[in-house]
């Protein structure tokens, strides 16, 4: 799952949902250094990681992009599900996708203090970019692949996976509708399994 994804599995608790964010910026037992809730969400962000990895559903979507993408087929993966998400929102929520990521960035911009030195470098591009919306167009969703792929250490052109997507849509879309239906039945017992 990639950032609307996790944000959206946070639920309404705004800590929980900045912990799920910053998660992948918090290694080992670091998250004990931050209040009860962004724990929380901190460890529900690995539970769902958990979770998605060994899910079959995921792993067969990552099998359609193997071949020509190795290991980053799982990040790839993560960013198709999050545009089918963005593009399928109102059946997930009764907020608007543009009010739910307007509403999460002020978030984050008030609690600037509280994030990770890498978190606070990435916040402006993903504003900027409008990241959370921008992920329900095929067009912008190769963009962002394509600013990601000066951050991988072989020659590997991220954003023709796009290419994939659109040729297996309804495929990946399938298979994403069924995780989603799936993971949002677990995640209940991921956050019950949090509390203390």
């Amino acid at each position: 799952m990639n950032y609307l994804a996790h944000i959206y599995l946070s639920g309404k608790n705004e800590d929980i949902r900045i912990g799920n964010f910053i998660a992948d910026f918090i290694y080992g037992s670091r998250y004990q250094n931050y209040s009860t809730n962004i724990q929380k969400g901190i460890l529900l962000h690995r539970a769902i990681d958990t979770y998605t990895d060994a899910h079959p559903i995921f792993r067969q979507s990552k099998k359609r992009l193997f071949s020509e993408f190795k290991h980053y087929s799982d990040v790839i993966v993560d960013m198709f599900y999050d545009h089918f998400l963005a593009k399928n929102f109102d059946n997930y929520s009764s907020e608007d996708l543009t009010h739910f990521a307007t509403s999460f960035y002020n978030s984050l911009d008030k609690r600037r203090k509280e994030l990770p030195k890498k978190v606070n470098q990435i916040l402006p591009v993903m504003k900027q970019y409008n990241w959370l919306v921008s992920y329900k167009n095929t067009d912008d969703l190769r963009d962002i692949l394509n600013q990601m792929n000066h951050k991988t250490k072989f020659k590997t052109q991220l954003d023709d996976s796009v290419d994939l997507l659109i040729e297996h849509y309804d495929s990946f879309e399938n298979e994403f509708t069924q995780f989603f239906r799936e993971i949002q039945n677990e995640q209940p017992k991921m956050l019950k399994s949090l509390e203390k």
